[in-house]
This record gives C-alpha cells, sequence and structure tokens, in this order.
C-alpha cells in the first residue's frame, strides 16, 4: 500500500507530540532516582503558596505508593523532583511514572535518570567531522541523522538483516569484516555480470567497468566508459561498517548485518534481475534459486528507471512487504518527479539533502518522496560528501580504500539503517509502521533566503528551500524515528468528500499498539470547522451529523496504549453540494491513512540503470 505524503499536513506537529508523550523505557532509564512531576495550576485559578504545593506533592507522592521519606526538592521555576525510597530501574520505573501520570493533579512527570555521555565512534572518519552526516544537527548540519543519541538507545541487532540490492560487495574490505552475509548473485545474463557465469551464491563484486572499445556497442548499448563503481560495497558501509574498530568509517548500526544480493553488473541491471533481487532479499521464491535463510527485513534498492512504476515492481514490492520487509529506495538524481521503484505503492522514497538541509539541485522531488536524507552536494554544487567503503581497482578489485560520493543512492542506505535500528528495539514493527515512525519523527525543513523554494518544473541549477509538497514530511531524525519505534498508532479510516447534510463515521478501528501493549483507550474530538456533535466520542467508531452546507472539518484521534503511551492522527471531511466534487480524506502520518494500491503498466524488459550522482 501506498503512503500518500501529501496528506501528512500535521507529522511533524504529531512527531513532538508522540516525542513528549512518550514514558521513559527500560533502555532510557538504567537507574532513577525519582521523578520530576510538575503539578497543574490550583483549580480556583489563585496563587499556591509554597507549602502548599508541597502538601499536594505529598500527596501525588503517596497515591502513587512511591514511599519517599526526602521532601520534594524544587527543579527550575515550576517543576520538584519526588524522590523514591530507593533508586528504580527499568519497568518499576515505568510503573511509577505510569502511576504519577493518572493523577488528576499531575501536568507533567518524567524520570530523573543518570545521563551518560554520547556514544562516540573512534574511526577517524567520524571522529575527524568527516562523516559529519552521522553526527548531532548542532555538530554535522541541518541535514545531520542525530544518530549519537540514536546509538544510546540501541547500536542495532545482528538479528537484524539489511539487504543491499546492488552490485555485490567486497568481501574482503576490513572495515565490512564479519558483517556481511553470504547474499546471492542473482544476475542471470553473461555479459552483465563479468564473472563468467550466471546466478550462483557468490555475491561478490567483480567489478562493472565499461572500456572504451566496449561503450556503445552491441553488448551495452548506450552505456559510456566507466571505471569499477562499487557501489555496493559503499553502500554496505554507509549502512553497517564495522563501527568503534578505530579503522576507516562508522556505519549507521553499529550491529547491524548485511546481506548482499547482486543484480547490477556491467551496464547496471536488468529489471527482472532487480524484482527477482527484492523477492529473494525478503524470503520469496525464486525459480531455480535456494530460498534466502535469513530474510531481511529491510530492503535497499538504489535503482531508478525513466517510466512509471510497472507491476513487475509492484508486485515484488508488495509480496515483500506481505512478508514484513520494508522495500527502501532512491528517489532518483533527475530533478523531476519520481519515477520506479520510487513511484511504487508501499516503498520509503528517500531524496538527497545537502548539509544545510535544502534540497540538492539534483534529487527527484514530489509530494510522494518518504523522506530527505544527507546526499552529498553533487558535482554541480559545494559542500561535504558522504564517505564510506570502496576500492582502488579501476577494473577487477585492487586496494580496499574509503571514497566519497554523492547521490540519491546514497541517502536510501541511511534510511535503510535508521529502520534497522528501529527494528532492533521492536521487532514487531510492519513496514507501514516504520515508515510512519520515520515521518512523524522527521525534523522540519530549514530555509535560505539565499535560494529559491523548490517547486516542480525549476531548472536544475541550484539547491532549494524544501517544502511538504515537494520534499516529504521532513529531513531524516534517527533519535526521534526511535523514540517513536515503540508508540501505538493511530488509524483513522479514508474519508472521501460527502455530501452536505451527510452523517460521517469516524472509524478509528484500525489503531494498533506495539506488541506486548493494546488500545486501552480512544477519544475523538474536533480541530476546526463550524461546531458539531460527535457521538461515542469515547468509542472506536464515532459518528457526527454535518450541517446542509459546503466547508471542511477536521478531527482528531488520540489513542492511549495499556502502557500509557500516546498517539494521535487527524481527518478532513469535506462536503459538497449538487454535482461538485472536492477532495478529503486522512491527514496525518499514520500507515493506514489515505493508503493506495497502484500498480501501473505491464513488464518492460528493458536496462535499470543505475542512479548515482556520483563524481570522481
Amino acid at each position: 500500500m501506498r503512503i500518500l505524503t501529501a496528506h501528512l499536513l500535521p507529522a511533524l506537529a504529531l512527531g513532538t507530540a508522540l516525542l513528549t508523550s512518550l514514558p521513559a523505557r527500560a533502555t532510557d532509564a538504567t537507574v532513577a532516582r525519582g521523578l520530576i512531576v510538575t503539578l497543574k495550576a490550583p483549580s480556583d485559578g489563585g496563587r499556591e503558596s509554597p507549602q502548599a504545593t508541597r502538601e499536594r506533592l505529598r500527596a501525588v507522592a503517596a497515591d502513587a505508593g512511591l514511599g519517599g521519606a526526602q521532601a520534594p526538592m524544587p527543579v527550575g521555576p515550576g517543576a520538584h523532583l519526588l524522590p523514591f525510597a530507593a533508586p528504580l530501574t527499568g519497568t518499576a520505573v515505568q510503573d511509577a511514572e505510569r502511576r504519577v501520570r493518572l493523577n488528576p493533579q499531575v501536568a507533567s512527570v518524567e524520570p530523573d535518570v543518570r545521563l551518560k555521555r554520547l556514544a562516540t565512534p573512534n574511526d577517524p572518519y567520524y571522529t575527524d567531522g568527516i562523516q559529519w552526516h552521522l553526527r548531532t544537527p548542532a555538530q554535522g548540519g541541518a541535514a545531520a541523522l542525530n544518530l549519537p543519541p540514536a546509538w544510546e538507545r540501541t547500536r542495532g541487532s545482528a538479528e537484524q538483516v539489511v539487504a543491499v540490492v546492488d552490485s555485490g560487495a567486497l568481501y574482503g574490505h576490513p572495515d565490512l569484516a564479519g558483517k556481511l552475509l553470504p547474499g546471492y548473485d542473482l544476475i542471470s545474463d553473461l555479459d552483465t555480470s563479468n564473472d563468467g557465469d550466471g546466478r550462483d551464491p557468490d555475491a561478490s563484486d567483480p567489478g562493472d567497468w565499461i572500456t572504451s572499445s566496449e561503450a556503445g556497442s552491441g553488448r551495452y548499448p548506450l552505456c559510456p566508459a566507466e571505471d569499477s563503481s562499487w557501489h555496493g560495497s559503499f553502500i554496505a558501509g554507509e549502512i553497517a561498517a564495522a563501527t568503534h574498530n578505530g579503522v576507516g568509517v562508522a556505519g549507521v548500526g553499529w550491529d547491524t548485518r548485511v546481506q548482499p544480493v547482486r543484480v547490477s553488473g556491467k551496464c547496471g541491471a536488468w529489471l527482472s534481475d532487480v524484482v527477482e533481487g527484492i523477492r529473494w532479499a525478503a524470503g520469496l521464491p525464486v525459480s531455480g534459486v535456494p530460498t534466502n535463510p535469513t530474510p531481511a527485513r529491510v530492503i535497499n534498492v538504489s535503482f531508478g528507471g525513466s517510466s512509471s512504476c510497472n507491476s513487475a515492481y509492484q508486485t515484488a514490492i508488495d509480496d515483500a512487504g506481505a512478508a514484513g520487509s520494508l522495500v527502501v529506495v532512491a528517489a532518483g538524481n533527475e530533478n523531476g518527479a519520481l519515477t520506479r521503484p520510487a513511484d511504487c505503492a508501499g516503498v520509503l522514497a528517500v531524496g538527497a539533502a545537502r548539509q544545510d538541509g535544502l534540497k540538492t539541485y539534483y534529487s527527484s522531488y514530489g509530494p510522494n518522496v518518504g523522506i530527505m536524507a544527507p546526499g552529498g552536494p553533487g558535482a554541480a554544487d559545494t559542500g561535504p560528501r558522504l564517505y564510506s567503503t570502496s576500492n582502488a581497482g579501476l577494473r577487477g578489485p585492487g586496494e580496499h580504500i574509503y571514497d566519497s560520493k554523492d547521490g540519491t543512492s546514497f541517502a536510501s542506505p541511511l534510511a535503510a539503517g535508521v529502520a534497522a535500528l528501529m527494528l532492533s528495539v521492536n521487532p514487531a514493527l510492519t513496514p507501514a509502521q516504520l515508515i510512519s515512525r520515520i515521518q512523524s519523527g522527521a525534523r522540519p525543513f530549514p530555509s535560505s533566503a539565499a535560494y529559491p523554494t523548490c517547486r516542480v518544473g525549476m531548472p536544475a541549477s541550484s539547491a532549494c528551500n524544501c517544502t511538504r509538497e515537494t520534499c516529504g514530511p521532513g529531513l531524516l531524525d534517527a533519535d526521534r524515528a526511535l523514540q517513536l519505534a515503540t508508540s501505538p498508532s493511530a488509524v483513522i479510516a479514508p474519508i472521501g468528500s460527502v455530501p452536505a447534510g451527510s452523517t460521517v463515521t469516524l472509524d478509528g478501528r484500525g489503531s494498533a499498539a506495539v506488541a506486548g501493549a493494546s488500545i486501552a483507550s480512544y477519544q475523538w474530538s474536533q480541530v476546526s470547522g463550524s461546531p458539531v456533535g460527535i457521538r461515542d466520542a469515547g468509542a472506536p467508531v464515532a459518528s457526527v451529523s454535518l450541517p446542509d452546507a459546503r466547508g471542511d472539518w477536521v478531527f482528531r484521534l488520540l489513542v492511549t496504549d495499556s502502557e500509557g503511551r500516546a498517539a494521535d492522527n487527524y481527518v478532513t471531511v469535506s462536503t459538497f453540494g449538487g454535482d461538485v466534487d472536492e477532495g478529503g480524506g486522512t491527514t496525518g502520518p499514520a500507515w493506514g491513512a489515505g493508503l493506495w494500491a497502484l500498480a501501473l503498466g505491464a513488464l518492460w524488459h528493458r536496462r535499470t540503470r543505475r542512479r548515482t550522482a556520483a563524481t570522481s
């Protein structure tokens, strides 16, 4: 199914609400000595004496069974620390927090936890600041992924596999040692494979160079002469290079593993091989090939074509999603509308931002971009590039090195790596839930007066200021995405435009909690439009009778799970009169809102070329 990011109007507001409402988890609060509590103002609206405040705080502590002997201690102008009788850990902290949160006198509560220094890899390219894109925005720039605080939550898991459907991998690279699974070579054409045979269990990359005599020949029509790209190895290093080993570069997931699925060789890849690569990576059957013994929950595909999504791509993506695998794809480097597979339903399409958060001049864009991530400036712009694992061999493999590249091909694996981190803390997340949480946690786009606002059809002459309509919900933020990985989803069934005077059903039964929890309460409310009454506002399904007039109404659904975690979502309802047909539908980042299955065209047997804006 497809997430229509054009309708995700309140995504960033929702992300902020979710982030502020999440209680601490055991991974955040190893030890807590008490709770920092802010009380609501007195019911009479008057000023309260310090003694009265202390008495109310003691009552809150007693009602929650905290049992602390120490008096409340002021924290800032309005909060107080309620000490525990003894430090608490793990779920005991969460239980205490939940009991205090339920007290009607309490405005806010959070554990007083011991803070640690943020994880800092000792890999030279990271410590020297060259890998700016992995740092916090304050350290690395507006587009940086904010990974240091995320690494305090998790550094990934060896059980979480990211498949790289690409050119194979350099198994001997020292910074990929122990990080690569066996994978498979699914190239079916000998001219493309460059290894002397067809499909086999060897996913190593022999190189994909094109000589000047081969360029434009009958075997490689329309293909220019070029050196080997080592494309798949660069992407593998971005996702999961051996990290904190004092060598080379850091990866997004310190403990994540990569599964190379080789589909690309000389002159690119055949569409049929890419499709089969997606299927094999997800653990689906591929004719004549053994089933993947370690199916990947995240599949990175940095390829693109010039046409719209077709049935071959869409079927593979749908089947992979049904098997629990998220397909993350590059948006493309054509400075135009998304094409396949980035415009297929159910994928997370990743566009490229410069260090300052502006859209790169080359990144394709539009309302169906799923998220923006660092991609490097490209050849026609300035700014720092992305560095990862590579090789010095111009043809076959040579010395293992580190190299820099630009392009949406290299923005996509950063989002794939973050998705794998999210699965390491919550393996129950579905592909749609991963997408919705990544989008809800997105940071707002910055703006620079020195650059124009991005608009569809503008010339590819410079970077531009992103908007939601042109670049999707925002910039990828790893820490926010991880915080949301354990939150519930508020899902509202889509509502189209309705005739004036209609009675409309508000259906939130698609809302879901994460594994181990359940939805405990539903609350519908009206956000905008002329006032109307909501029947059954505390039930999963509510209804409203709209007036006999044209207009727009926005309704909010707030769900709370059995662990006290909350999420909300919004739906817009438009009315029309006569034969006027106006748009309406769910807004917000919920994974079920406004999803449509799109399968366009027939199977095209034509080459799919890599979209890398790499410059060397």
